[in-house]
């Protein structure tokens, strides 16, 4: 039996996409929600989840985040980058001088602004749950509409792509990850993300923290912060650094680490994402 993998519906979304590129002999099932797919893979109804975890133009998804934290057991056990394309899209009777209604997810017309504000200054943008739905709501719509979305999208659902790559910035990439029960064995080329938080505040500590990566020359990927949702100006920080949990050097810093902070918690260790044709 395939394996079964949830992603961020419905059909044609960059989720699902980057569901194909991790996996794509595998059962591939869309869930209504982040917390929808997460709660799936927790009760056992997919094997793994593939939810947004970071796109290099909007930054952290903010839910995905907060449930990994506040939440969710699961352990990461991949990361997929995916390049956002965007597309124009239309049915097949509608003429693309007489356009006057673009649907689209809100990041996605924000990431077009260039491109509609000089071919479609007049356009009335309308905000739809996701790229997919945005074609579904075009195709609903009688004349003169298109959408914004990928061409798998374009293609699942029978839509016409007038004008390819239409985004503002050719460098727009998503970052996902992949949910299970355990995290990745290790490969030698891996990641390992974390986050922590401190009861008190007082000056130094989060440079001691960062003195432990330093001073055994690991390198980190990404620092940042998350309100703690208890106390205001209260914060959970979120590191991803070089290396696997199992790896002694590591195991060490995280024991120091777990000694000068309230609550420590590990998200996972897995294959870090290589660029193509970039050497190891």
């Amino acid at each position: 039996m395939n394996k079964k993998i949830g992603f961020l519906g419905p059909v044609g979304t960059n989720s699902e996409e980057a569901c194909i590129l991790y996996q794509k002999d595998a059962q591939h099932i869309p869930f209504t929600s982040i917390q929808n797919t997460i709660s799936a893979v927790e009760s056992g109804e997919v094997n793994e989840g593939i939810v947004p975890i970071e796109n290099s133009l909007e930054g952290i998804v903010t839910t995905t985040i907060d449930l990994l934290i506040h939440e969710s057991s699961l352990k990461i056990c991949n990361e997929i980058v995916l390049p956002i394309s965007h597309h124009l899209i239309t049915n097949n009777e509608t003429e693309v001088k007489n356009i006057d209604t673009i649907y689209s997810h809100p990041q996605a017309l924000a990431q077009c602004r260039n491109f509609l504000s000089k071919k479609y200054p007049n356009a009335n943008c309308i905000a739809s749950l996701s790229t997919a739905t945005a074609v579904q709501d075009m195709l609903k719509h009688n004349k003169n509409a298109a959408a914004i979305a990928s061409q798998r999208a374009a293609d699942f659902y029978e839509g016409n792509t007038i004008k390819s790559n239409i985004e503002d910035n050719p460098n727009n990439a998503t970052r996902f990850i992949v949910l299970s029960q355990t995290d990745h064995i290790p490969t030698k080329y891996d990641k390992t993300s974390i986050a922590f938080s401190f009861n008190e505040d007082s000056p130094g500590l989060l440079h001691l923290i960062l003195l432990e990566f330093a001073s055994r020359k690991i390198n980190l990927s990404k620092i940042e912060s998350r309100p703690s949702k208890q106390l205001l100006g209260q914060y959970v920080f979120l590191i991803d650094f070089e290396g696997h949990r199992k790896e002694n050097h590591i195991k060490e810093t995280l024991e120091n680490i777990l000694n000068q902070v309230s609550i420590l918690k590990i998200f996972g260790s897995y294959p870090r994402y290589i660029e193509p044709n970039t050497p190891n």
